[in-house]
């Protein structure tokens, strides 16, 4: 079977991980001829092309596909997906992000590739833009869900959300939690150099936050909150993970509330050093106002660190509350100071809820499992479409 994924591009990024992840796995598979299709990976964010240089064919760039709407280039992708799927005659196409998604799906259907498959790694549409943008996206993803054989979810929120907005059958779905290499947050552990590296001391409370800087991630919601919490509780540090476009406005906001000793910017790291910085964390927050799964919370809770997270989409399908962490309503700061704090000045509790998150990463979340469930999927959907043009 010759399987193409495509995707908008390949930045620092949990769908991104999970795409690579899934390739990489795939092409260990006997039977599968796996590559993928890419348009540039630009900005601040950085990039995990590198990933495929010992990889040959294993991944093409696309300069025309491009994450925002620009209508000729666009045109542009659609046309150079459709040849190449015309030439290269791939089994099966699965598509992942918005723009890949849309034109990754018609081009499939327009060289009559037998299979589509689409995953949504999290919502295009929703309470997080205006009515004009929803309206679009909404419209968008149901015209392409149209050419999509099958769905794959990293959360059950997605389903929901989707087959709510008219956007295929219940029995399209399938959920697939977003695998990662679990051995070394596993193994992570609070290394005292590594803490003196980022001025941490270790008396310190370390709450981290791994994250893009950029809108909709909830940091303001984290600077709100910081001076009450940094009042109630001095040795609070927060080590914040990752770059963006809004990196300028946030040390610029921890500097005007004096706290710029209790924020640390540790800027974009490559993936394989975030289980260290992990091991350092006593807790992690994630207060993204859209994502499907975020990947961050599995990564924390798979080194025995609670989470605590914002009730959007899919996290409380690991932020279990009082079980592995703490679940907050989006917005609702005095709630997110208090569970700070709850877990700060508590390391029985930070403990006991870290190990329950732990053992449940542990069962669900290995890479392996990821991709044997994604082997199984493609042959299940090939022996029914097989069925059905021998009227089986």
């Amino acid at each position: 079977m010759r399987v193409t994924h495509v995707i908008t591009r390949l930045i620092v990024g949990g769908a991104q991980e999970n795409t690579i992840t899934s390739v990489l796995g795939l092409r260990a598979k006997p039977g599968l001829e796996v590559d993928l299709i890419s348009g540039p990976s630009t900005g601040p964010e950085g990039s995990l092309e590198s990933v495929f240089a010992d990889q040959p064919g294993a991944l093409k760039i696309l300069p025309e596909l491009v994450r925002p709407v620009h209508p000729w280039k666009d045109f542009l992708a659609l046309q150079k997906l459709t040849r190449i799927f015309r030439e290269t005659k791939p089994d099966l196409v699965h598509t992942h992000s918005g723009k890949a998604g849309i034109l990754g799906r018609l081009a499939a259907r327009r060289a009559r590739v037998p299979i589509i498959v689409h995953t949504i790694h999290g919502p295009s549409f929703g309470k997080f833009q205006d009515n004009l943008s929803n309206f679009i996206f909404t419209a968008a993803e149901r015209y392409a869900g149209r050419f999509a054989d099958h769905f794959v979810t990293v959360a059950d929120a997605m389903r929901d959300q989707y087959l709510a907005a008219g956007i295929g059958r219940p029995e399209q779905y399938t959920r697939i939690f977003s695998g990662f290499a679990l051995e070394p947050f596993l193994a992570a552990r609070n290394d005292p150099l590594l803490r003196s590296r980022y001025g941490l001391k270790p008396e310190d409370i370390v709450i981290g936050k791994i994250a893009r800087l950029f809108e909709l991630k909830g940091h303001d919601d984290l600077f709100a909150v910081a001076p009450e919490v940094v009042k109630a509780n001095p040795a609070i540090r927060f080590l914040l993970v990752g770059d963006g476009e809004w990196r300028g406005r946030f040390e610029q906001m921890a500097r005007n509330s004096g706290l710029e000793k209790h924020f640390i910017f540790a800027g974009l790291v490559p993936p394989t050093e975030v289980p260290a910085l992990v091991g350092i964390m006593d807790l992690l927050v994630h207060l993204s106002w859209r994502e499907g799964l975020p990947r961050a919370l599995p990564q924390a809770l798979a080194a025995a660190k609670p989470v605590i997270a914002y009730d959007c989409d899919g996290a409380k399908e690991i932020c279990v509350d009082n079980e592995t962490g703490f679940l907050v309503r989006p917005g609702h700061t005095n709630r997110l100071a208090q569970s700070i704090l709850e877990l700060a000045n508590q390391p029985a509790l930070r403990e006991r809820l870290g190990r329950r998150g732990q053992a449940f990463v542990h069962e669900n979340f290995s890479a392996q499992k990821m991709v044997d469930e994604l082997h199984a999927l493609y042959q299940r959907l090939a022996r029914t479409k097989g069925e059905r043009s021998t009227g089986g």
